[in-house]
């Protein structure tokens, strides 16, 4: 499992030019989801981003994580994280998981967030999506489960 992780001051995601999902301080999570992943992964990345400290502390070092500045999480998914990228020019997905797989481990993330306290608004697996942000810093960690 991937997880990008961006330090945002806003963003929202977009299905048909509705706005589905959006937030204010906190962080924009894309996620991509493997085929050797397991719920166990899933939970274990959900807490590790809930407690990765990126958000500036009074002395501006990165102290803090998204539940001590009052942040949400908004959890787009994004397979083409998974990309394979070595070998010439056109990426390959063959290393993303099944859409079904995708999907159900997708939720379960967006679960566990919640599950934390989190108020986790979500893009639309599988569809096309427009996503904006104002990313914070600019701070961007690409964390794997």
């Amino acid at each position: 499992m991937i997880a990008l992780l961006q330090r945002v001051s806003r963003a929202s995601v977009c299905v048909d030019n509705e706005i589905i999902g959006k937030i204010n301080k906190g962080l924009l999570v894309l996620l991509a989801v493997e085929p050797e992943d397991t719920k166990e992964n899933v939970q274990r990345l959900a807490q590790k981003v809930a407690k990765y400290r990126i958000f500036e502390d009074d002395n501006g070092k990165m102290n803090l994580n998204v539940e001590q500045v009052n942040g949400d999480i908004l959890v787009v998914s994004q397979f083409t994280l998974a990309a394979d990228t070595r070998k010439g020019l056109r990426p390959s997905f063959t290393s993303a998981a099944s859409p079904q797989m995708g999907d159900e481990y997708y939720q379960y993330f967006c679960r566990c967030l919640r599950e934390l306290g989190f108020r986790v608004p979500t893009g639309q697996f599988g569809a096309d999506m427009q996503v904006a942000l104002v990313n914070d810093g600019p701070v961007t960690i690409h964390l794997q489960g």
